[in-house]
């Protein structure tokens, strides 16, 4: 495949089913890359050379259809976008495998920047970047204010029980990658089962929600779209606000391979963030440790997946030689954050 033609994007086929089902809508010949950055499903920018769109599918190969469901993303982003939630607009899902090998949806290119870390984050200058933070507390304030029923996602997950089977799922997850002796990790997860707290009303969850999960973009800096929407349903939005505490804490590992935004100057600290979001929800937040360090232990788990499969040559890149030492220091994250409360 050409730069223009990468793996798991046939243009030619691409092409006929837009004109099929779109007509008018591309008016030049197709060329299209892989964007970067992605953790699971492959996203591609398309172009006629006038107009851009996005090309969302699942990875290359054999994948488990529920973890790379593209007819959840589509009908997520579908649901919101009438709403006041920055999202994509959609504008085709294909269900035939036939085109790409695989399900995928096209939605609109939006213009704006990931911003992945602090480094990236310091030439915005400290008010900048505080205001940018403050808006992603806002807009995930938006989405948990959306009625579910009402966008047409009241049956989008089961959110009775949802924490429970959160905590058997990743503790699954860990047992599948054991292959180490992990000091705390049993400590926290059996501390997070006893102190299971009761969660408010469901909403709609993001399960990924972080900085470089949004396009900021404009003058002012604003949300552009929410993107990566592969773990959304229905379940606890404190789950959302504690994932976003954690990756506002600063991990104290220079040139860690996983970074965290905190040390940009100007950064809001965790404790404004989760009290800017208490008073825009009205939601009570006094339970928020727990929801901290459950995002510990399940970024301990995923980071120790990785590890496993870099010791079985099953990973290619830079930075995964690092990955395992990361592990025990979001374990004591994680159990610190449930003893100081």
């Amino acid at each position: 495949m050409t730069p223009d033609h990468p793996p798991g994007l046939d243009l030619d086929r691409l092409r006929v089913l837009l004109d099929r089902e779109r007509p008018g809508l591309v008016t030049g010949a197709l060329s299209g890359r892989l964007i970067e950055g992605g953790r699971s499903n492959l996203t591609y920018a398309v172009t006629d050379g006038t107009a851009r769109w996005v090309v969302r599918r699942p990875p290359l190969g054999h994948v488990l259809a529920t973890a790379h469901d593209m007819r959840r993303e589509h009908r997520v982003i579908s649901a919101l976008h009438p709403t006041a939630v920055p999202v994509p607009r959609p504008l085709l899902l294909c269900e035939d495998e036939e085109v790409l090998g695989a399900p995928f949806y096209v939605m609109e290119f939006v213009e704006g920047t990931p911003y992945r870390t602090a480094e990236q984050l310091a030439p915005l200058g400290p008010e900048r970047t505080r205001a940018a933070v403050l808006n992603l507390v806002d807009t995930l304030v938006e989405l948990h204010a959306v009625d579910p029923a009402a966008a047409g996602l009241g049956d989008f997950g089961r959110p009775e029980g949802f924490l429970d089977r959160q905590l058997r799922r990743w503790a699954k997850q860990l047992d599948a990658s054991r292959n180490r002796d992990l000091p705390g990790i049993d400590e926290l997860h059996a501390t997070l089962g006893r102190e299971l707290p009761r969660s408010p009303a469901p909403t709609v969850v993001h399960g990924d929600y972080r900085l470089d999960n949004v396009l900021i973009g404009g003058e002012d800096d604003t949300i552009n779209a929410i993107l990566d929407w592969e773990m959304s349903t229905l379940g606890d939005p404190l789950t959302d606000l504690g994932l976003l505490v954690m990756y506002s804490s600063p991990l104290g590992m220079p040139d860690s391979p996983v970074s965290t935004t905190a040390q940009a100057p100007g950064h809001p600290a965790p404790a404004e963030l989760i009290e800017r979001y208490a008073a825009r929800s009205g939601r009570d937040v006094s339970a928020v440790a727990w929801y901290t360090a459950f995002a510990w232990f399940k970024l301990a788990v995923i980071l120790e997946g990785i590890h496993y499969r870099y010791t079985l040559g099953q990973t290619v890149g830079r930075g995964f030689d690092r990955i395992g030492d990361l592990v025990p220091v979001f374990i004591e994250h994680g159990l610190t954050t449930l003893q100081e409360g």
